[in-house]
């Protein structure tokens, strides 16, 4: 175990060789982020391609096909490409859908993240496929994939992080194994190449509750009480300060009429913190009282960016229409709620004291404990916010082969 020690944890070493010892046609590798599972997902999705090859040499196919599944072309690019060009030095060329060749099979890229994903993969067959954070894909997607895997000996490598106790992918392979269907959990501990000091890190600044669970011990869990736990009243609101100067300003939209609609600015600063500085909240107001708001907005901050709800793209052009940087937020959901919760738990995001609806959302916005989801309600002011936050931080992809053109 000497030389694999170096390259490999030690959990990984027991998957590589309990996938070895047998065969198998889908392998899940599920848990904490940073534990190592795509590292081994990765290294034996290279393996797979040279035993296709071979088994296809062998029934006189000069060019097997293979699936690289994920939830869009950014992630295949950032966790599965990416990763193996700077550790082999892998340079892949690709043709105008996306896909490549890699020792003799060629790989056909499909997207998870849509219905729309089905289009690439309809019809063929391949020989096995990868799906990269499966637990983020369309079922419908899913189930796709593994039925177009009809080629001789084909095998499905599996990776996701958890997510609710609910979830097909936990109730109906991971807690449903047989002979065919392997499963292996990790935690961020499981991975020892990490260093004592990254591992306090990340351990001190993950939220609590659920995303501690999921993040950190890899279980499939949901959560339990009021979303920003970390929230603190003594600490996090700020006295506004006219003269303070921000690195950069912006704002987060959330359309409403019979519930609030929204509109927060929120300033960087140039300590890397997050200050929500206005809060704009009502009911019953149509969109030329949001216009008013935005454009008073911009009289005092500029042409500042307004990171809107994608729920009304008619009340977007009117934005736009009247001069008002308005873009379509980032709604990545789940995400964009453990940023905020993160910015919270490491004391870096703070509230004007001239707050009204926040402080009756803050204690109020609470997690579905049946879904693993947040209750609609209470999430005004918190999704104008996260919209804000989460978009600046994070921007808007657009795929061209995702979008079908």
């Amino acid at each position: 175990m000497g030389k694999l020690s170096k390259l490999y944890t030690a959990k990984q070493i027991d998957v590589l060789r309990d996938t070895h010892k047998k065969d198998w046609f889908i392998l899940i590798n599920h848990g904490a982020k940073r534990s190592g599972k795509t590292v081994v997902n990765n290294d034996l999705f290279l393996m797979e391609l040279r035993r296709v090859k071979k088994i296809a040499a062998e029934k006189g196919i000069d060019e097997p096909m293979y699936i690289l599944a994920g939830v869009s072309s950014k992630t295949i690019q950032n966790n599965v490409l990416s990763e193996l060009t700077n550790k082999y030095g892998i340079d892949f060329k690709f043709d105008r859908h996306g896909s490549f060749k890699l020792f003799g099979v060629k790989i056909v890229q499909a997207f998870t993240g849509t219905i729309a994903g089905l289009g690439g993969i309809r019809g063929m067959t391949a020989f096995g496929a990868y799906i990269n954070e499966a637990s983020l894909a369309r079922q419908e997607v899913f189930a796709e994939i593994i039925s177009r895997c009809s080629g001789e000996g084909a095998r499905i490598l599996v990776d996701t992080n958890p997510d609710n106790p609910e979830h097909w992918l936990l109730k109906d392979y991971i807690l449903n194994p047989d002979e065919n269907i392997i499963s292996f959990k990790y935690k961020l501990d499981d991975n020892t190449f990490l260093s004592d000091r990254y591992i306090k890190n990340i351990k001190s600044s993950t939220p609590s509750g659920i995303f501690y669970s999921r993040d950190i011990d890899g279980d499939w869990v949901s959560g339990e009480g009021v979303v920003y736990a970390d929230f603190n009243k003594d600490k996090h609101y700020f006295k506004p300060n006219p003269d303070t100067k921000y690195k950069k300003v912006f704002a987060g939209v959330d359309w409403g009429y019979k519930h609030y609609g929204s509109i927060v600015v929120v300033g960087k600063g140039y300590d890397n913190k997050f200050y929500l500085l206005e809060e704009h909240a009502a009911q019953l107001k149509d969109i030329e009282y949001w216009v008013d708001v935005a454009q008073d907005v911009k009289k005092r901050y500029g042409d500042i960016n307004f990171w809107c709800d994608t729920a009304r793209p008619e009340y977007i052009s009117k934005f736009i229409e009247n001069g008002i940087n308005a873009l379509n937020a980032n709604k990545e959901r789940m995400a964009g709620i453990e940023l905020v919760a993160r910015l919270f738990k490491t004391d870096s995001l703070f509230i004007c004291e001239n707050v009204v609806r926040f402080r009756e959302e803050i204690y109020s916005f609470i997690w579905n404990k049946d879904t693993g989801d947040t209750i609609k309600l209470f999430d005004d002011v918190l999704d104008a916010l996260r919209y804000a936050i989460y978009s600046e931080e994070n921007g808007v992809e657009l795929n061209l082969f995702e979008e079908g053109i």
